[in-house]
């Protein structure tokens, strides 16, 4: 079974920056999984922000396209999101998942931008 802990999340000012990490445990094939993150802000349901495949090729939501950047490191079963010019509107809790949302949902990290 395998089991994401995201963190990294936090409160922020509008046109800030915060670093999220989702560390994946219990899974031999991570270097062969397609990683994404997702958001889900109050009353709305959740969305795909950033997707990274195994050759490293990334896609972007229109709306965070040029500000958030997704990496990941195979040796450490970790995916990264780095977020720049933070706006209100990306408050959300952040999880993250395969592409196809195979593994169980993580406890996800909560990023609010407010000034």
């Amino acid at each position: 079974q395998v089991q994401v802990v995201e963190s990294g999340g936090g409160l922020v000012q509008p046109g800030g920056s915060l670093r999220l990490s989702c560390a994946a445990s219990g899974s031999l094939l991570f270097s062969l999984t397609h990683m994404a993150w997702y958001r889900q802000a109050p009353g709305k349901q959740r969305e795909l922000v950033a997707r990274i495949a195994t050759d490293t090729t990334t896609n972007y939501a229109d709306s965070v396209k040029g500000r958030f950047t997704i990496s990941r490191d195979n040796a450490k079963n970790t995916v990264y999101l780095q977020m720049n010019n933070l706006k209100p509107e990306d408050t959300a809790g952040y999880y993250c998942n395969t592409v196809g949302i195979n593994y169980s949902w993580g406890q996800g990290t909560q990023v609010t931008v407010s000034s």
